[in-house]
Order: structure tokens, then C-alpha cells, then sequence
């Protein structure tokens, strides 16, 4: 299935801007391919900015991609779930509680990025597991409607995104 299969009901509208961010190609394509595209971005960022944050509350880098695990990680769990025993409800998770607990800065990028290869090598063992119909499951996260797809888009979008965000004010 590709990203322009996606239904609206598939996700809370909330989550449009990260699906764009994604190119219509298959869940399986966007995970593999973002994961060369994180990989390299974090790899080449000056080890000036690691525990660099460009104001008071904000996070750093090293936190951001965190940040990106911890969030895959629970985006992955929703869509296993979903696709094992559909119309599931789960709660959300606070992002900000997850950072400030983290330890992130405490980690080398060396350490993360090996961290990030792991989480997302075994997502797109997952993802590559699941059958067009399991797919197409849905259940309810965050008080919202969430297909399985659409949770891959989701997390793929969301770290570009970050990113995004990080080449516009960190570098």
C-alpha cells in the first residue's frame, strides 16, 4: 500500500502534517529510506550541537532523536497492536515527560544512532510482516482513529519534521 492510499479516517487530522512529509511510496520504502536519510543527517551534525539547545526549554539534538525512538516505539506498538487485535484503544504518551526523563544527553550520538538503527531495522521487520489487510486495521490512540499504515507514514513524517526543525535553527 502506498501513503496516497491513506484514507482521512485512517489517522487524526492532526498527523496530515507529518504524512505529507512522506513520499507515496510503500510503508516499507518511506522506513527503510528514512532511516538512511536520519542516519546520515545525525552522523554529520557537528559535535558542537549535540548537547547544543537554541533556547531555554528546548531540546537538543541528542534529545531529539530520543525523542524519534521513544516515539517509534510507541507509534510501532500501536500499529502491532492494532494489526493483532483491531479496534484496540490506547492512550497517548506525554512527549515532553519522555524527554525529561531520558538521559539522552547523558548518551553519545555514536551510542543513539546505533540505538535509532536497531528500533528501526526491527520496525521494518515488523511492518514487513504485516499482510495488505492487516494494514488497512484500525484501532483508536490518543482518543483518535489510527490504521496500522498510517502509523509508519506517521512516524516516518514526524522525523522529517524534526529534522526540518533542526537545520532551520540549529544549524
Amino acid at each position: 500500500m502506498k501513503r496516497s492510499q491513506l484514507q482521512a479516517t485512517d489517522y487524526l487530522a492532526y498527523y496530515k502534517q507529518y504524512i505529507d512529509l512522506t513520499p507515496d511510496r510503500t510503508v516499507t520504502d518511506v522506513l527503510e529510506f528514512g532511516m538512511l536519510q536520519t542516519v546520515h543527517f545525525f552522523d554529520e551534525l557537528p559535535g558542537s550541537k549535540h548537547d547544543f539547545a537554541y533556547a531555554e526549554e528546548k531540546w537538543t539534538p541528542k534529545e531529539i532523536l530520543l525523542h524519534l525512538i521513544d516515539t517509534e516505539r510507541v507509534f510501532t506498538y500501536r500499529a502491532l497492536t492494532f494489526a493483532r487485535s483491531e479496534n484496540s484503544e490506547l492512550p497517548g504518551f506525554d512527549q515532553d515527560a519522555f524527554v525529561a526523563n531520558s538521559r539522552a544527553n547523558a548518551a553519545t550520538m555514536e551510542d543513539l544512532i546505533k540505538e535509532y538503527v536497531a528500533n528501526r531495522t526491527a520496525t521494518i521487520a515488523l511492518f514487513k510482516s504485516f499482510s495488505e489487510d492487516e494494514l488497512l486495521r484500525k484501532g483508536v490512540a490518543s482518543g483518535g482513529p489510527l490504521s496500522v499504515a498510517a502509523s509508519g507514514y506517521i512516524m516516518c513524517g514526524h522525523e522529517v519534521h524534526h529534522c526540518n526543525v533542526l537545520k532551520a535553527l540549529y544549524l
